[in-house]
Protein backbone atom coordinates (compact mmCIF):
# COMPACT_ATOMS: atom_id res chain seq x y z
CA UNK A 1 0.00 0.00 0.00
CA UNK A 2 2.98 2.47 0.05
CA UNK A 3 2.19 5.84 -1.46
CA UNK A 4 3.70 9.29 -1.92
CA UNK A 5 4.56 11.30 1.21
CA UNK A 6 5.45 15.00 1.28
CA UNK A 7 7.84 15.84 4.14
CA UNK A 8 7.93 19.53 5.09
CA UNK A 9 10.62 20.81 7.48
CA UNK A 10 13.10 23.69 7.36
CA UNK A 11 15.83 21.68 9.14
CA UNK A 12 17.67 19.38 6.67
CA UNK A 13 18.65 16.65 9.21
CA UNK A 14 14.99 16.25 10.21
CA UNK A 15 14.00 15.90 6.56
CA UNK A 16 16.74 13.35 5.89
CA UNK A 17 15.76 11.28 8.93
CA UNK A 18 12.07 11.07 7.97
CA UNK A 19 12.97 10.48 4.33
CA UNK A 20 15.21 7.56 5.28
CA UNK A 21 12.57 6.01 7.55
CA UNK A 22 9.83 6.25 4.93
CA UNK A 23 11.99 5.16 2.01
CA UNK A 24 12.97 2.03 3.93
CA UNK A 25 9.25 1.15 3.95
CA UNK A 26 9.07 1.77 0.17
CA UNK A 27 7.21 5.09 0.30
CA UNK A 28 7.89 7.62 -2.45
CA UNK A 29 9.13 10.73 -0.60
CA UNK A 30 9.17 14.34 -1.82
CA UNK A 31 10.40 17.20 0.37
CA UNK A 32 9.94 20.91 0.98
CA UNK A 33 11.78 23.27 3.33
CA UNK A 34 9.12 26.00 3.57
CA UNK A 35 5.38 26.52 3.52
CA UNK A 36 5.04 28.07 0.06
CA UNK A 37 6.95 25.24 -1.60
CA UNK A 38 4.88 22.73 0.34
CA UNK A 39 1.63 24.26 -0.94
CA UNK A 40 2.89 24.18 -4.53
CA UNK A 41 4.05 20.54 -4.27
CA UNK A 42 0.75 19.53 -2.67
CA UNK A 43 -1.09 20.95 -5.69
CA UNK A 44 1.22 19.60 -8.40
CA UNK A 45 2.60 16.30 -7.06
CA UNK A 46 -0.59 14.83 -5.52
CA UNK A 47 0.92 13.36 -2.33
CA UNK A 48 -1.08 10.79 -0.40
CA UNK A 49 0.04 12.23 2.95
CA UNK A 50 1.84 15.31 4.27
CA UNK A 51 4.20 15.24 7.27
CA UNK A 52 4.29 18.90 8.27
CA UNK A 53 6.63 20.55 10.76
CA UNK A 54 4.95 23.11 13.02
CA UNK A 55 7.82 25.50 13.72
CA UNK A 56 8.97 27.01 10.42
CA UNK A 57 10.02 30.57 9.57
CA UNK A 58 7.78 32.73 7.45
CA UNK A 59 4.71 30.50 7.36
CA UNK A 60 4.34 28.08 10.23
CA UNK A 61 2.76 24.65 10.00
CA UNK A 62 -0.60 25.80 11.34
CA UNK A 63 -0.97 28.37 8.55
CA UNK A 64 0.18 25.89 5.91
CA UNK A 65 -2.37 23.36 7.12
CA UNK A 66 -5.17 25.95 7.01
CA UNK A 67 -4.28 26.87 3.42
CA UNK A 68 -4.15 23.22 2.41
CA UNK A 69 -7.63 22.64 3.78
CA UNK A 70 -9.02 25.80 2.16
CA UNK A 71 -7.93 24.65 -1.32
CA UNK A 72 -10.39 22.11 -2.86
CA UNK A 73 -7.47 20.54 -4.74
CA UNK A 74 -5.56 19.70 -1.55
CA UNK A 75 -8.25 19.63 1.17
CA UNK A 76 -8.54 15.83 0.98
CA UNK A 77 -4.82 15.15 1.66
CA UNK A 78 -4.25 13.88 5.24
CA UNK A 79 -1.85 15.98 7.32
CA UNK A 80 0.26 14.82 10.25
CA UNK A 81 1.90 17.69 12.13
CA UNK A 82 5.36 16.92 13.51
CA UNK A 83 6.39 19.04 16.47
CA UNK A 84 8.53 19.34 19.53
CA UNK A 85 5.68 21.20 21.23
CA UNK A 86 3.91 19.26 23.94
CA UNK A 87 1.26 21.79 24.95
CA UNK A 88 -2.28 20.47 24.49
CA UNK A 89 -3.35 23.88 23.21
CA UNK A 90 -0.97 23.47 20.25
CA UNK A 91 -2.42 20.06 19.39
CA UNK A 92 -5.92 21.47 19.54
CA UNK A 93 -4.93 24.41 17.35
CA UNK A 94 -3.49 21.99 14.79
CA UNK A 95 -6.58 19.80 14.81
CA UNK A 96 -8.78 22.87 14.37
CA UNK A 97 -6.59 23.88 11.42
CA UNK A 98 -7.42 20.54 9.81
CA UNK A 99 -4.54 18.27 10.86
CA UNK A 100 -5.36 14.60 11.24
CA UNK A 101 -2.80 13.85 13.92
CA UNK A 102 0.32 14.95 15.76
CA UNK A 103 3.65 13.18 16.15
CA UNK A 104 6.15 14.38 18.71
CA UNK A 105 9.86 14.74 18.06
CA UNK A 106 11.88 12.58 18.14
CA UNK A 107 9.52 10.59 15.94
CA UNK A 108 9.21 6.95 16.92
CA UNK A 109 8.87 4.32 14.20
CA UNK A 110 5.86 2.40 15.54
CA UNK A 111 3.40 5.34 15.75
CA UNK A 112 4.85 6.90 12.58
CA UNK A 113 4.34 3.90 10.31
CA UNK A 114 1.02 2.93 11.88
CA UNK A 115 -0.37 6.44 11.38
CA UNK A 116 0.98 6.76 7.85
CA UNK A 117 -0.52 3.41 6.79
CA UNK A 118 -3.87 4.26 8.39
CA UNK A 119 -4.24 7.70 6.81
CA UNK A 120 -3.09 6.61 3.34
CA UNK A 121 -5.61 3.77 3.47
CA UNK A 122 -8.34 6.25 4.46
CA UNK A 123 -7.35 8.61 1.64
CA UNK A 124 -7.53 5.74 -0.87
CA UNK A 125 -11.08 5.00 0.26
CA UNK A 126 -12.15 8.63 0.02
CA UNK A 127 -10.44 9.01 -3.37
CA UNK A 128 -12.47 6.08 -4.69
CA UNK A 129 -15.70 7.80 -3.66
CA UNK A 130 -14.55 11.09 -5.21
CA UNK A 131 -13.72 9.37 -8.51
CA UNK A 132 -17.23 7.92 -8.59
CA UNK A 133 -18.69 11.34 -7.81
CA UNK A 134 -16.69 13.02 -10.58
CA UNK A 135 -17.80 10.37 -13.07
CA UNK A 136 -21.42 10.94 -12.05
CA UNK A 137 -20.98 14.71 -12.51
CA UNK A 138 -19.52 14.27 -15.99
CA UNK A 139 -22.57 12.20 -16.90
CA UNK A 140 -24.84 14.93 -15.50
CA UNK A 141 -26.24 12.55 -12.88
CA UNK A 142 -25.08 14.23 -9.66
CA UNK A 143 -24.14 17.55 -8.11
CA UNK A 144 -20.75 18.12 -6.49
CA UNK A 145 -20.51 17.22 -2.80
CA UNK A 146 -18.63 19.88 -0.82
CA UNK A 147 -16.68 18.98 2.29
CA UNK A 148 -16.95 21.82 4.79
CA UNK A 149 -16.85 22.74 8.46
CA UNK A 150 -20.64 22.63 8.59
CA UNK A 151 -20.38 18.84 8.37
CA UNK A 152 -19.15 18.78 11.96
CA UNK A 153 -22.59 19.34 13.44
CA UNK A 154 -23.86 17.30 16.36
CA UNK A 155 -23.72 13.58 15.80
CA UNK A 156 -24.73 10.31 17.40
CA UNK A 157 -21.83 8.77 19.34
CA UNK A 158 -21.51 5.27 20.78
CA UNK A 159 -19.27 5.27 23.86
CA UNK A 160 -17.91 1.88 24.95
CA UNK A 161 -16.52 2.55 28.43
CA UNK A 162 -17.02 1.03 31.89
CA UNK A 163 -15.22 3.64 34.00
CA UNK A 164 -17.94 5.89 35.48
CA UNK A 165 -15.60 8.86 35.92
CA UNK A 166 -14.44 8.73 32.29
CA UNK A 167 -18.02 8.27 31.13
CA UNK A 168 -19.08 11.43 32.99
CA UNK A 169 -16.11 13.38 31.61
CA UNK A 170 -16.70 12.34 28.01
CA UNK A 171 -20.47 12.82 28.13
CA UNK A 172 -20.19 16.32 29.59
CA UNK A 173 -17.52 17.17 27.00
CA UNK A 174 -19.52 15.85 24.06
CA UNK A 175 -22.58 17.79 25.20
CA UNK A 176 -20.68 20.99 24.40
CA UNK A 177 -21.15 20.19 20.72
CA UNK A 178 -24.63 18.72 21.35
CA UNK A 179 -23.60 15.16 20.48
CA UNK A 180 -26.04 12.44 21.53
CA UNK A 181 -24.19 9.74 23.46
CA UNK A 182 -25.16 6.11 23.95
CA UNK A 183 -23.06 4.45 26.67
CA UNK A 184 -22.38 0.69 26.58
CA UNK A 185 -20.06 -1.16 28.98
CA UNK A 186 -20.37 -4.63 27.40
CA UNK A 187 -18.53 -5.36 24.14
CA UNK A 188 -21.06 -7.94 22.95
CA UNK A 189 -23.89 -5.49 23.48
CA UNK A 190 -21.87 -2.80 21.71
CA UNK A 191 -21.41 -5.01 18.63
CA UNK A 192 -25.11 -5.78 18.59
CA UNK A 193 -26.18 -2.15 18.78
CA UNK A 194 -23.68 -1.07 16.10
CA UNK A 195 -25.10 -3.73 13.79
CA UNK A 196 -28.68 -2.54 14.27
CA UNK A 197 -28.47 1.23 14.76
CA UNK A 198 -26.80 4.14 12.99
CA UNK A 199 -23.98 6.14 14.61
CA UNK A 200 -21.61 8.85 13.43
CA UNK A 201 -18.72 7.75 15.66
CA UNK A 202 -17.71 4.96 18.01
CA UNK A 203 -15.43 5.73 20.98
CA UNK A 204 -13.86 2.58 22.46
CA UNK A 205 -11.76 2.30 25.61
CA UNK A 206 -8.71 0.04 25.55
CA UNK A 207 -8.90 -0.48 29.33
CA UNK A 208 -12.27 -2.16 29.67
CA UNK A 209 -12.49 -4.40 32.73
CA UNK A 210 -14.63 -6.92 30.89
CA UNK A 211 -14.03 -7.46 27.21
CA UNK A 212 -11.34 -6.53 24.72
CA UNK A 213 -11.77 -3.12 23.11
CA UNK A 214 -9.35 -3.96 20.31
CA UNK A 215 -11.23 -7.14 19.45
CA UNK A 216 -14.46 -5.15 19.37
CA UNK A 217 -12.90 -2.77 16.83
CA UNK A 218 -11.84 -5.74 14.70
CA UNK A 219 -15.35 -7.23 14.85
CA UNK A 220 -16.92 -3.91 13.84
CA UNK A 221 -14.57 -3.67 10.84
CA UNK A 222 -15.62 -7.16 9.71
CA UNK A 223 -19.35 -6.68 10.36
CA UNK A 224 -21.88 -7.70 7.71
CA UNK A 225 -23.57 -4.30 7.66
CA UNK A 226 -21.75 -1.67 5.58
CA UNK A 227 -22.82 1.12 7.96
CA UNK A 228 -21.07 -0.72 10.81
CA UNK A 229 -17.92 -1.53 8.82
CA UNK A 230 -17.48 2.12 7.84
CA UNK A 231 -18.19 3.57 11.30
CA UNK A 232 -15.33 5.88 12.40
CA UNK A 233 -13.64 4.54 15.53
CA UNK A 234 -11.71 6.56 18.12
CA UNK A 235 -9.70 4.77 20.81
CA UNK A 236 -9.17 5.91 24.39
CA UNK A 237 -5.67 4.71 25.36
CA UNK A 238 -3.25 4.93 28.25
CA UNK A 239 -0.29 7.22 27.63
CA UNK A 240 2.74 5.27 26.26
CA UNK A 241 1.54 1.92 27.65
CA UNK A 242 -0.75 1.22 24.72
CA UNK A 243 1.47 2.31 21.81
CA UNK A 244 1.75 -1.19 20.36
CA UNK A 245 -2.01 -1.70 20.74
CA UNK A 246 -2.62 1.64 19.06
CA UNK A 247 -0.42 0.66 16.13
CA UNK A 248 -2.31 -2.63 15.82
CA UNK A 249 -5.63 -0.80 16.04
CA UNK A 250 -4.69 1.62 13.26
CA UNK A 251 -3.73 -1.33 11.07
CA UNK A 252 -7.13 -2.87 11.83
CA UNK A 253 -8.84 0.27 10.57
CA UNK A 254 -9.34 2.38 13.70
CA UNK A 255 -9.42 6.03 12.66
CA UNK A 256 -7.99 7.94 15.61
CA UNK A 257 -7.04 7.82 19.27
CA UNK A 258 -6.71 10.09 22.31
CA UNK A 259 -4.58 9.51 25.38
CA UNK A 260 -5.50 9.61 29.02
CA UNK A 261 -5.70 11.82 30.99
CA UNK A 262 -8.42 13.11 28.70
CA UNK A 263 -8.17 16.73 27.61
CA UNK A 264 -11.60 18.11 26.74
CA UNK A 265 -10.66 20.39 23.86
CA UNK A 266 -8.54 17.76 22.16
CA UNK A 267 -11.30 15.17 22.51
CA UNK A 268 -13.82 17.61 21.02
CA UNK A 269 -11.52 18.50 18.12
CA UNK A 270 -10.90 14.85 17.24
CA UNK A 271 -14.59 13.99 17.49
CA UNK A 272 -15.49 16.93 15.24
CA UNK A 273 -13.00 15.74 12.62
CA UNK A 274 -14.38 12.20 12.58
CA UNK A 275 -18.04 13.25 12.53
CA UNK A 276 -17.35 15.74 9.73
CA UNK A 277 -15.53 13.08 7.70
CA UNK A 278 -18.35 10.58 8.30
CA UNK A 279 -20.95 13.08 7.06
CA UNK A 280 -18.87 13.86 3.98
CA UNK A 281 -18.36 10.19 3.14
CA UNK A 282 -22.06 9.47 3.65
CA UNK A 283 -22.99 12.28 1.29
CA UNK A 284 -20.54 11.00 -1.33
CA UNK A 285 -22.04 7.53 -1.04
CA UNK A 286 -25.65 8.76 -1.18
CA UNK A 287 -24.85 11.03 -4.10
CA UNK A 288 -23.34 8.09 -5.97
CA UNK A 289 -26.28 5.85 -5.16
CA UNK A 290 -28.68 8.53 -6.39
CA UNK A 291 -26.67 8.92 -9.60
CA UNK A 292 -26.81 5.17 -10.16
CA UNK A 293 -30.55 5.28 -9.59
CA UNK A 294 -30.86 8.09 -12.14
CA UNK A 295 -28.79 6.16 -14.66
CA UNK A 296 -30.87 3.00 -14.29
CA UNK A 297 -34.36 4.41 -13.70
CA UNK A 298 -36.93 5.66 -16.17
CA UNK A 299 -37.45 9.34 -15.37
CA UNK A 300 -41.19 9.35 -16.09
CA UNK A 301 -42.48 6.18 -14.44
CA UNK A 302 -39.81 5.49 -11.82
CA UNK A 303 -39.32 1.86 -12.90
CA UNK A 304 -36.03 0.49 -14.25
CA UNK A 305 -34.98 1.56 -17.73
CA UNK A 306 -33.77 -0.35 -20.80
CA UNK A 307 -30.10 0.00 -19.77
CA UNK A 308 -30.72 -1.69 -16.43
CA UNK A 309 -32.92 -4.35 -17.99
CA UNK A 310 -30.26 -5.32 -20.52
CA UNK A 311 -27.61 -5.72 -17.82
CA UNK A 312 -29.79 -7.59 -15.35
CA UNK A 313 -31.53 -9.83 -17.86
CA UNK A 314 -28.21 -11.06 -19.21
CA UNK A 315 -27.10 -11.99 -15.69
CA UNK A 316 -30.41 -13.60 -14.78
CA UNK A 317 -30.52 -15.63 -17.97
CA UNK A 318 -26.98 -16.96 -17.49
CA UNK A 319 -27.68 -17.81 -13.84
CA UNK A 320 -30.89 -19.62 -14.74
CA UNK A 321 -29.17 -21.58 -17.51
CA UNK A 322 -26.26 -22.60 -15.27
CA UNK A 323 -28.51 -23.60 -12.38
CA UNK A 324 -31.14 -25.27 -14.60
CA UNK A 325 -33.92 -23.06 -13.22
CA UNK A 326 -36.84 -21.65 -15.20
CA UNK A 327 -37.13 -17.98 -16.11
CA UNK A 328 -40.00 -16.29 -17.92
CA UNK A 329 -40.42 -12.76 -19.22
CA UNK A 330 -43.60 -10.87 -20.00
CA UNK A 331 -43.59 -8.28 -22.80
CA UNK A 332 -46.39 -5.79 -21.96
CA UNK A 333 -47.72 -3.21 -24.39
CA UNK A 334 -50.56 -0.72 -23.77
CA UNK A 335 -53.30 -1.22 -26.33
CA UNK A 336 -54.00 1.62 -28.79
CA UNK A 337 -51.60 3.94 -26.97
CA UNK A 338 -50.77 5.86 -30.15
CA UNK A 339 -54.47 6.69 -30.62
CA UNK A 340 -54.62 7.88 -27.01
CA UNK A 341 -51.64 10.20 -27.54
CA UNK A 342 -52.97 11.51 -30.85
CA UNK A 343 -56.46 12.13 -29.42
CA UNK A 344 -55.72 13.54 -25.95
CA UNK A 345 -52.10 14.71 -26.19
CA UNK A 346 -48.79 13.53 -24.75
CA UNK A 347 -49.58 14.95 -21.33
CA UNK A 348 -52.51 12.57 -21.00
CA UNK A 349 -50.34 9.76 -22.35
CA UNK A 350 -47.72 10.45 -19.68
CA UNK A 351 -50.34 10.32 -16.92
CA UNK A 352 -51.54 6.97 -18.22
CA UNK A 353 -47.98 5.61 -18.35
CA UNK A 354 -47.31 6.66 -14.76
CA UNK A 355 -50.47 5.03 -13.43
CA UNK A 356 -49.96 1.95 -15.62
CA UNK A 357 -46.47 1.41 -14.16
CA UNK A 358 -47.82 1.85 -10.63
CA UNK A 359 -50.47 -0.82 -11.15
CA UNK A 360 -47.96 -3.28 -12.58
CA UNK A 361 -45.45 -2.65 -9.81
CA UNK A 362 -48.04 -2.97 -7.03
CA UNK A 363 -49.09 -6.39 -8.28
CA UNK A 364 -45.72 -7.99 -8.90
CA UNK A 365 -44.00 -10.41 -6.57
CA UNK A 366 -41.11 -8.93 -4.63
CA UNK A 367 -38.49 -10.81 -6.64
CA UNK A 368 -39.86 -9.88 -10.10
CA UNK A 369 -38.26 -7.07 -12.10
CA UNK A 370 -40.17 -4.38 -14.02
CA UNK A 371 -38.53 -2.17 -16.67
CA UNK A 372 -39.72 0.22 -19.34
CA UNK A 373 -38.37 -0.67 -22.76
CA UNK A 374 -39.48 2.62 -24.24
CA UNK A 375 -42.75 4.26 -25.28
CA UNK A 376 -45.64 2.14 -24.03
CA UNK A 377 -43.64 -1.10 -23.84
CA UNK A 378 -42.70 -2.67 -20.51
CA UNK A 379 -40.99 -5.94 -19.61
CA UNK A 380 -41.50 -8.04 -16.48
CA UNK A 381 -38.78 -10.55 -15.65
CA UNK A 382 -39.91 -13.48 -13.48
CA UNK A 383 -36.96 -15.50 -12.13
CA UNK A 384 -37.44 -19.11 -11.05
CA UNK A 385 -40.84 -19.11 -12.79
CA UNK A 386 -42.09 -21.57 -15.36
CA UNK A 387 -44.83 -20.91 -17.95
CA UNK A 388 -47.75 -22.21 -15.85
CA UNK A 389 -47.12 -19.79 -12.96
CA UNK A 390 -46.09 -16.99 -15.33
CA UNK A 391 -49.45 -17.16 -17.13
CA UNK A 392 -51.27 -16.77 -13.80
CA UNK A 393 -49.07 -13.78 -12.85
CA UNK A 394 -49.55 -12.17 -16.25
CA UNK A 395 -53.34 -12.69 -16.15
CA UNK A 396 -53.47 -11.04 -12.76
CA UNK A 397 -51.49 -8.05 -14.08
CA UNK A 398 -53.69 -7.79 -17.17
CA UNK A 399 -56.82 -7.77 -15.02
CA UNK A 400 -55.43 -5.12 -12.63
CA UNK A 401 -54.47 -2.84 -15.51
CA UNK A 402 -57.98 -2.97 -16.95
CA UNK A 403 -59.90 -3.11 -13.66
CA UNK A 404 -60.42 0.64 -13.19
CA UNK A 405 -60.42 3.57 -15.58
CA UNK A 406 -57.47 5.97 -15.54
CA UNK A 407 -57.94 9.44 -14.11
CA UNK A 408 -56.47 12.10 -16.44
CA UNK A 409 -56.63 15.79 -15.63
CA UNK A 410 -59.26 17.61 -17.66
CA UNK A 411 -60.71 14.42 -19.17
CA UNK A 412 -63.26 11.80 -18.36
CA UNK A 413 -61.60 8.65 -16.94
CA UNK A 414 -60.02 6.56 -19.70
CA UNK A 415 -60.29 2.80 -20.22
CA UNK A 416 -56.85 1.20 -20.67
CA UNK A 417 -55.89 -2.39 -21.44
CA UNK A 418 -52.68 -4.16 -22.36
CA UNK A 419 -51.52 -7.10 -24.44
CA UNK A 420 -48.93 -9.46 -22.93
CA UNK A 421 -46.53 -11.88 -24.58
CA UNK A 422 -44.77 -14.53 -22.49
CA UNK A 423 -41.60 -16.44 -23.27
CA UNK A 424 -39.78 -18.98 -21.10
CA UNK A 425 -36.08 -19.73 -21.27
CA UNK A 426 -35.44 -22.89 -23.26
CA UNK A 427 -33.04 -25.66 -22.14
CA UNK A 428 -29.48 -24.78 -23.14
CA UNK A 429 -30.41 -21.19 -23.96
CA UNK A 430 -28.21 -18.54 -22.30
CA UNK A 431 -28.81 -15.50 -24.51
CA UNK A 432 -31.57 -13.02 -23.59
CA UNK A 433 -32.10 -11.74 -27.16
CA UNK A 434 -34.02 -14.78 -28.52
CA UNK A 435 -36.06 -14.77 -25.30
CA UNK A 436 -37.04 -11.12 -25.78
CA UNK A 437 -37.81 -11.72 -29.44
CA UNK A 438 -40.18 -14.61 -28.68
CA UNK A 439 -41.95 -12.59 -25.98
CA UNK A 440 -42.30 -9.63 -28.37
CA UNK A 441 -43.74 -11.89 -31.08
CA UNK A 442 -46.17 -13.42 -28.57
CA UNK A 443 -47.30 -9.93 -27.55
CA UNK A 444 -48.13 -9.08 -31.18
CA UNK A 445 -50.07 -12.32 -31.45
CA UNK A 446 -52.07 -11.16 -28.44
CA UNK A 447 -52.87 -7.94 -30.27
CA UNK A 448 -53.81 -9.87 -33.41
CA UNK A 449 -56.03 -12.07 -31.27
CA UNK A 450 -58.12 -9.14 -30.03
CA UNK A 451 -55.91 -7.29 -27.50
CA UNK A 452 -56.31 -7.31 -23.71
CA UNK A 453 -54.90 -10.84 -23.82
CA UNK A 454 -52.00 -12.92 -22.50
CA UNK A 455 -50.29 -15.16 -25.04
CA UNK A 456 -47.45 -17.56 -24.33
CA UNK A 457 -44.90 -18.21 -27.07
CA UNK A 458 -45.55 -21.27 -29.25
CA UNK A 459 -49.27 -21.35 -28.41
CA UNK A 460 -51.57 -20.62 -31.39
CA UNK A 461 -53.90 -17.61 -31.39
CA UNK A 462 -56.39 -16.97 -34.18
CA UNK A 463 -55.53 -13.66 -35.91
CA UNK A 464 -58.14 -11.00 -36.57
CA UNK A 465 -58.10 -8.38 -39.30
CA UNK A 466 -58.04 -5.35 -36.96
CA UNK A 467 -54.79 -3.29 -37.19
CA UNK A 468 -52.01 -3.43 -34.66
CA UNK A 469 -50.65 -0.67 -32.42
Amino acid sequence: MPGRVLVVDDIPPNVKLLEAKLTSEYYDVITADNGLTALELARTQAPDLILLDVMMPGMDGFKVCEKLKEDPNTAHIPVIMVTALSDTADRVRGLQAGADDFLSKPVRDVPLFARVRSLIRLKSLMDAWRVREEASQRMGLANKVVNGASDGASGRVLLVEDNPLDVDTMQSTLRIDHHQTTVIADVDKALEIVSNESFDLGIVSLSLLKGDGLRLCSQIRSAVQESARSLPLLLIAEDDEDLNKIAKALDLGVNDYVMRPLERQELLARVRTQVRRRRYQNRLRLNFEESIAMATTDALTGVFNRRYLDAQLETLVKDSAQNHKPLTIAFCDIDRFKNLNDTYGHGAGDEVLIEFAKRIRRNLRNFDLLARMGGEEFVVVMPDTGPDIAIKVAERLRAKVASERYAVEGLDPLAVTMSVGLATLRPGEDDPLPLLKRADEAMYRAKQGGRNKVVAADLPVEPITEGQD
